[in-house]
Parts: C-alpha cells; structure tokens; sequence
C-alpha cells in the first residue's frame, strides 16, 4: 500500500536525462493518462510478435502482470511464455520484464541493455521507469521498472495506453517513461447523501481507480447503518461479506480501501465501552483485510454532548468538543492503530472542516490530537470554488496536522436533478506541496462520475501538466470509445457546477450567434444551419449512446437525463425552423413548426431533470415569446410559481395550465412562509382568485393555514385574507386592484405535502371565452385564449348546429385581423361583433393558421360559428389583433 515517506521526494526528483533518439517515428506516440513526469519519444516502434515472453521474479505484482496479459491480448497475444528472473533471457519476439528490483533481478539489466537508465529507485513511492525499445543485440524489450509493486502496477497501466494498432501487428512506439505521482493519496470518498452505490457499483469504481492511478478510496456509504447509527453493532457475516469483496478488490487494483466508522450522533467520549467498542469494530474489519480506517466526525453537533460524563470531564463550547474528540482518537491511535504493524495513518473529519479561521474548536486538535492522525478538510467552503496553495498552507497551519482533502465535486447530493459532468477544475498547482491527498466526492450515479473522476485523477497525478480542457477530451475518448462524439454533446450541457459556472461550452456561443444574426440580420442561414445542426446531435445523442455505448449501468444511471436532452434537442430544431419560418412571413409553415415545437418541449418539461440550465430554457423561452409575438399573442403568460420544491414531474406550471387534472406538488412539507403562487407576468387589474388544492387520494395535501396576498413588486405584500383547513379558495377583490403577483403562503408549519391543481387569477382586460361544444376532460374553453399556443381547447365531440365558440373583449376595441391557431381540421365562419350589435363574417379557417383582415372595426367580440360536419375543434388559441395597439 502506499506511504508517505516518498512524499518529501517529490520535490528533489527531477526526470534524468535519456539517450538521443534514433530514426523518424512511424508512428505518434498516444497520450498517456495520468499525464507522466517525464517521457521521451524514442523515435521507432516495436511490434508485439507472435512470440512474446513475459519475464518475471518471485515477488512481481500478479496484478501488474494481468494488465500485461490483458494488454497483448488486444494486440492478439494470447498465450505469453513465462519466463522467471532468474533463467538466462528468452528467445522471443518481444520480451517484457515486469517488476522492479525489489520484484524482478532481471529488469534493471533489461533497461540497460536498451539504453534506458535503470533509477527507478530513486523515485518516491509509487513511482516507475517504462522502457520500450530495441538493445544493441536488435533484440525487443518492454521492461516495467516499479519502485515498488505498485509502481510496477501503474506501468503496466501506461504500456495498456501504448498499444498501437498496426497493419499486418500492433505495435508499441519505442519510448522512456519515469513518472511518480505528485500526492501520496489520491482517489475518492464514498460520503454522500441520498442513493447509496451498489456492490458492482463499487467493485467498478474500484477498478477504475486503479486503472487511473488513484490509490485510495474511503467507504462511508450514509446508507450502512453500521456505520454510523449502529456503529456499535458488529456486522453479521452476510453484512460483512461484501465489504471484504471490495477489501479484496481494492487490494488487486492497489487502491487503499478505508473504512469510516462516523459514531459522532451517539457517541461519549470519555466512556471506555464506546472506545473499545469502536476499537472492536475496527478489529472486526482489520480481520478481512482492512488496513485503513478513519473517524468522520462532520455534520454532528458540539454544542450539545451525548452522556452527562463528557459535561463534567471535557466542559462546554468548541474548545471542549475539540478535546473531547481528540481524547477518544488518541485512544483509537495508541491502543489499536500503533498495535497494529501494517495499518495505514488514522485519517479524521473534524465538526469544522470547511474554513481556515481559527477557533478554540481547532486550537484544541491542533494541540492535543495526536500528530501522526491526518486531519480531511473540504477547503474554504462545503463545496470551495478553488482550492489554493496559500489556502492550503493556511489549513496545515490552523489544524496542526498533515491534511488530507475531502473535495466535493463532482458530488450532486444537494442538487439531485442535475448531473455535474464537467472537468476538475479551480485547483492549484502547488496545493500537492502542503497536502497529503485529495479524495474526491462523487455523484450519486457511479458510471457517470468517471467523467469528472478521470479529470481529477490527472490533477493529483501531475498538477503541474494538468490542462482540464485536454483531460476532459480524454475522459471522453476513454469513456465513451467509439460513441465519445455524443457523449461529449450530453456531458457539455451537463457541465456547470460550484466550482465552474460554464455551461454549455458549444451551444451557447451558437445560440448568442443566432440571435444576433437573428435580430440583426447578417448571417442569419450560417448561424442558423450551425445551431440547427448541433440541435440535430442533441436529438441524436441518446439513441447513439444507447447503440454506441457498451455501458449499460452508464446509460441506466442517465435514462433521464439523456431522453430530457433528445427532446431539447428537437425542440431547439423546430424552434429555429418556426423562427426562420415567420421571419419568411410563412405563417402555415411557422404554425407546424410551432406545433412541433411545442410538443418537443412539453415532453421535455415533464422529465423532473435539469439540463443546460441557464442556457436552454431561456432560449426555448425566448424562442416561444418572439414566436407569440408574431402571431400576436403580446401578453404575457401566467407562470406558476412556488418556494418548494416539486415532486417528480409535478411542476409549478401545473397550477396555471387550465387543466385540474394535472397539479403541482411539493416535495416537503410547507413550513411557515413556504408559498404557491402566479407571476402575471405584469402589473395587471385583477377581479377573481380561485385556488383548488389537494386532490381525492392525498386529501390533506394543502397549505393548511396561510393568507392570500397580492404584490405589485414581489417585495410588498397586501393581503386579501386568511384560510385554516379551506383547500378550496374563491375570493373576489376590490375594483381597480392592481397585481403582479399573487400567492398563498404557509403561516404555520404542517405534517402534510402541498398540492395545486390550479391557480387562476382573472385580469381585467383579458379576453372571455364561452360556448360550445363543451371542453373534453383535461381541457377547457379557456385554452383558446390563455396566450400559450401549446395549449387548445379540445371539444368534447363534434359540434352541433348554430354552436360557436364566442371570445369577449373587456371592452370596445378596433379590430385590425383575427387569427386563428387549430390543430383539428375544424371548419367555422370567422365573425366580428360590431359596437353596433352586429356579427359580420370577415372569413373562414383554413387548415391550422389563419390570419383575416377585420379592416379596424369596433368590435367586443369575435367567434367562430362551426360549419355543418365540421370535427371536434383543437383551438390553440384565438388572436385579435387591435389597431389600437393597446393590447394586454
């Protein structure tokens, strides 16, 4: 396993100097990841022939020597001869030398006899010289020269990333590597909230650990009550059984496995029986294999204390908290982790792990914890933006011990609808020199986490080469293999983050560029065609992964996510189509598209997923208003609106959509000022609220207590009045109330969730519908003039003689065109009611858009009177258009 007595080499080691090349390369050395300390391009090739023998001592790393085997597998190797150290050199083809000195006495002669220095023990821990090439005997070696098995082990993972496929053999460019990682430990904590990972999860993860050259991973599942809740309990054998698979796995991938016992909720201090208790459970894993452990001590409170003796032998406040826990961790040092020869450093989160002030908290484990225990520290915040080297110089200084940091990214435990894919990034180089390591904090959803997790393995291997950009591209290749193109379209616009407020790198220069163009009208088919096309990878992004990508956990993880980006996708190309379309004054045209549209993006809008916040609801946005200007729906639209969260795809929009089969629901309980609530959109007269919460199979889900209130600015309230155990609420306010915003907030906590099915609020001056037919369930009259297109008024059947769908002005207006939106094939007289009570037909539909002169008559009204045989109406929406330009 790994130590730490190489960590002061790291700043002397410098790469030594190598042979001068020899010939032209025939082919280009491929990127090695991590990125490597030093390498040299030995300028020819050596093909894997058909002959290969693997040279090996009594002590080379079976691991190392499986990740060789694997490796000429690929180049179709199949059965190499094994040869021991200790025989005279094999007549081979190709003749790999796998282990350094204290494994292999063959290997450093190996290196010699092709020109490569063989000072691989003058590395820190870890570290290893590859040397591939031909000697002066023409004779072709690949020798892995480790500074222990573990170095052994990490050349092996560079020759896999060698391997060059070769017409007629593959082949490996002749090259010399001598790398050593930057940090001791380096790899990833299993410490989040929500979903635990499963074992395959796990045994996955561990292995790709492994393969990236991270070294550690810290099990804390929250969801192993053995753990924390029941950290005194041993675990029965089937509980324990799993946990010594991943012992066993993390060994063969050389990655530290630690267990974090967190018995902070109940824990005394000072009470003997819980020392030996946790030193018990210790043992009980220390018997399958685990040789490091840790105590978290984090999200628990130190105001309060757990048994009266802690009270009376440590005191109150920060200060004695600190004692107290660095009492019972000495204990845990001196009696178990001193006793035990081979046991790793005893590793700690403290209850305050996420600034640099310091405290009588930290005074006190800076001078009484033991010094030889590592302190975990999540930089200067629970999520830090950056972590510097001044920041972490400071964090050694104010604890007093060596740090070990707990990073949390890409962990989305607090954002549970988002996937954070985006690179490692707002790190320092520099920060290795005052760490000891760094574990990462993944997502909920293990495959997924790779992407950021290749990232941050590159970081801690070699910060000083680390570009995120390149190691992001190559966590993608790795990843996504042949279907890394659309891979990289879903995980870009899964990409903003704490630590990166970038967010679709591609798409939003793209969108800038077609509005621009758009509104200003230069290069509007280039910018057009560009967003159009990306849209189209978009689109095209789930069902090449699902085809592409032999990642089937992977795909699982994100089904979700990647379906919400497919139908953005579409809905980004119809949305460019209708705009072009309206921009070419192609109503029929525009409508379709619009229709498209707005079934795309309803369709997405019902996943309860983010993607692309900040980017692509703000263009399909945007997209909607400037489409409802054109056809002349310049009012803005409700919008529902709420301080909670939504459950599943339960959303605020739900509440103002016309339909009371469908709701908004909250994820929690309301607490006090938890709100509901419309945004008009404008300061508008109101007339008439109508609240409808709850719903038949959770009756009792709806704020229970709460007043109704209105605003102008959404920072003073007026209220209308007050409501206990009233899920039905109608109120009528006075005349010429002026509103933007209206709202039912919560004024006493409650057991129960909260349901809307609908939120109206009546403006004055908004259009009336009325007639028949009558709507079909889920519908209503009131579709046809609610402002949104993608919603209509659906007829219940077919209409009958003289029946007509009337739309009332609130006032006389001049009437300059109608228009009229359908998505049935109904057929109806357009008509015009005149000041004078009269009804004049100015035309009739025709197909989905119509668009009919009405030549500035005062009007109150319009309607459509049904033509005989005409199908059930879909009217999405009735449009007059004023000559008075006054329109709400």
């Amino acid at each position: 396993m790994v130590g730490l007595a190489g960590a002061a080499a790291l700043a002397v080691a410098s790469p030594m100097p190598f042979p001068a090349p020899a010939a032209a390369a025939p082919v280009p050395l491929p990127a090695i990841w991590p990125t490597p300390q030093a390498v040299q391009d030995r300028n020819d090739i050596v093909p894997v022939t058909p002959s290969v023998a693997l040279v090996v001592g009594p002590k080379t790393d079976r691991s190392a020597v499986e990740v060789v085997e694997e490796v000429l597998a690929r180049a179709r190797v199949t059965q190499p001869r094994v040869v021991s150290d200790a025989d005279p050199e094999p007549d081979a083809g190709l003749v790999v030398y796998i282990g350094g000195p204290s494994e292999n006495s063959a290997s450093d002669r190996a290196l010699d006899e092709i020109g490569i220095a063989a000072d691989a023990t003058g590395l820190p821990d870890e570290g290893y010289v590859l040397g591939i090439g031909k000697g002066g005997d023409g004779k072709a070696r690949a020798v892995l020269d480790g500074v222990d098995p573990t170095g052994t082990f990490y050349a092996a993972q560079t020759l896999r990333q060698l391997l060059v496929p070769h017409p007629g053999r593959d082949v490996f460019p002749a090259v010399a590597v001598r790398d050593w990682p930057a940090m001791p430990l380096r790899g990833a904590i299993e410490g989040f909230y929500g979903r635990p990972w499963s074992q395959p999860d796990r045994l996955s993860q561990l292995e790709f650990y492994g393969r990236t050259k991270q070294n550690i991973y810290v099990y804390s599942p929250k969801d192993d009550p053995y753990l924390r809740t029941q950290w005194r309990l041993p675990y029965p054998s089937d509980k324990l059984a799993p946990i010594q698979d991943l012992v066993t796995h993390a060994t063969s991938n050389h990655v530290e496995f630690t267990y974090a016992l967190s018995p902070g909720l109940s824990v005394c201090y000072s009470s003997d029986s819980d020392k030996q208790a946790l030193i018990d459970k210790f043992q009980s894993l220390w018997d399958i294999g685990v040789r490091s452990f840790a105590i978290p001590l984090d999200d628990i409170s130190y105001t309060r204390w757990n048994c009266p003796q802690d009270a009376t032998t440590f005191g109150s406040g920060g200060g004695a908290a600190g004692a107290a826990q660095a009492f019972l961790l000495n204990r845990v040092q001196r009696e178990f982790i001193a006793t035990h020869p081979g046991a790793e450093r005893l590793q700690m989160v403290p209850t305050e792990y996420h600034d640099l002030g310091d405290s009588p908290y930290k005074t006190a484990l800076r001078t009484k914890l033991d010094p030889e225990v590592l302190v975990e520290w999540t930089g200067v915040g629970v999520i830090a933006p950056v972590i510097t080297a001044a920041q972490a110089k400071s964090a050694r200084e104010v604890f007093g011990h060596e740090i070990l940091v707990w990073d949390n990214y890409p962990v989305n435990d607090y954002v549970t609808d988002r996937l954070l894919l985006g690179p490692y990034v707002g790190r320092e180089a520099g920060v290795e020199q005052h760490l000891v390591g760094v574990t990462a904090n993944p997502m909920n959803q293990a495959e997924a986490s790779k992407l950021a997790e290749f990232t941050s393995s590159a970081f801690f291997w070699n910060p000083k080469a680390y570009d995120p950009a390149a190691a992001w591209d190559a966590a993608l290749r790795d990843l996504g293999g042949a279907a890394w193109p659309a891979l990289q379209v879903f995980a870009e616009n899964n990409y903003s983050s704490r630590i990166d407020a970038v967010e679709s790198p591609t798409l939003k220069p793209l969108i800038d560029a077609f509005w621009s163009a758009y509104e200003g009208g230069d290069g509007i088919e280039s910018a057009a065609t560009s967003l159009t096309n990306y849209f189209g990878q978009m689109a095209d992004a789930p069902a090449a992964l699902r085809s592409g990508l032999p990642n089937q956990a992977f795909l699982d993880e994100v089904e979700l996510w990647l379906d919400k980006l497919g139908f953005y996708g579409q809905a980004g190309q119809h949305a460019v189509r209708m705009l072009l379309a309206q921009r070419a004054g192609d109503g029929d045209a525009a409508w379709q598209e619009r229709q498209a549209f707005d079934a795309a993006r309803a369709r997405a809008n019902a996943i309860g997923r983010t993607v692309a916040p900040g980017v692509l609801p703000p263009f399909l946005d945007r997209a909607a208003s400037t489409s409802d200007r054109w056809f002349g729906m310049t009012g803005a639209r409700p919008r529902g609106t709420s301080s909670m969260g939504q459950y599943q795809a339960n959303a605020p929009a739900n509440m103002v959509d016309g339909d009371p089969g469908t709701f908004f629901w909250s994820d929690r309980a309301a607490k006090p000022g938890d709100h509901v609530g419309v945004d008009l959109g404008s300061v508008q007269q109101i007339r008439t609220i109508d609240l409808s919460m709850s719903k038949p199979t959770s009756p009792n889900d709806y704020i229970r207590q709460g007043v109704l209130e209105f605003s102008v600015n959404g920072s003073a309230w007026t209220p209308i009045g007050s409501y206990a155990n009233q899920p039905e609420i109608h109120a009528t306010v006075p005349a010429g109330t002026a509103a933007r915003y209206v709202r039912m907030r919560a004024t006493a906590s409650q057991d129960y969730w909260v349901v809307v099915r609908e939120f109206q609020v009546a403006a004055a001056g908004r259009l009336t519908p009325s007639g028949t037919p009558p709507a079909a369930a889920g519908s209503s009259l009131a579709r046809a003039v609610d402002g949104d297109a993608g919603t209509a008024y659906v007829a219940s059947r077919a209409p009958q003689p003289g029946e007509s769908l009337q739309v009332t002005f609130a006032q006389v207006r001049p009437v300059d065109q109608v228009v009229v939106l359908q998505s049935s094939g109904a057929m109806a007289a357009v008509q015009v009611h005149s000041a004078e009570g009269d009804w004049t037909t100015i035309g009739d539909l025709s197909g989905g858009y119509t668009k009919l002169a009405a030549a500035g008559v005062r009007a109150d009204a319009v309607r459509l009177v049904w033509a005989d045989g005409s199908p059930a109406p879909q009217i999405n929406e009735v449009i007059p258009r004023f000559a008075d330009s006054s329109d709400e």
